[in-house]
C-alpha cells in the first residue's frame, strides 16, 4: 500500500516553486476592498459643517464608477454623502480648491 506524500516529504524543488508562486500572487494582489466602491448607500440630508471633522473625496476610477464623498463626524462616524447633492458639491469644491492652493 502506498501512502500519500506530505508537504514535509515533498521534493524541495516543488516546495520552492509553490512558495515562489504564492509570493508572486501576494505581491501583485491588491488589498481587500481596494477594487470596489466604499459607499454602498449615500445620504443627501444636510449635515451641519460643525459636525464634520474631515471629508474625503475619492474620484471615480477602476475601483468604482462614481465619485465618493466620505465625511467623518467629530464623533468618529463615517457617512457616505450623495455627490450630486448641492451642499455636497460645495464641500467637493472646497476640497478641490484647498488642494489647488497647496500646489
Amino acid at each position: 500500500m502506498s501512502h500519500p506524500r506530505s508537504f514535509a516529504t515533498a521534493s524541495p524543488l516543488l516546495l520552492l516553486l509553490l512558495l515562489a508562486a504564492c509570493a508572486a500572487l501576494c505581491r501583485g494582489a491588491p488589498m481587500a476592498g481596494e477594487l470596489r466602491c466604499r459607499c454602498v448607500q449615500t445620504v443627501s440630508e444636510v449635515i451641519h459643517p460643525k459636525r464634520i471633522a474631515y471629508a474625503e473625496l475619492i474620484p471615480e476610477g477602476p475601483h468604482c464608477g462614481v465619485a465618493e464623498v466620505i465625511a467623518t463626524t467629530k464623533h468618529g462616524k463615517k457617512v457616505c454623502l450623495e455627490p450630486t447633492a448641492p451642499w455636497v458639491k460645495l464641500i467637493i469644491n472646497n476640497i478641490l480648491n484647498s488642494k489647488l492652493k497647496k500646489l
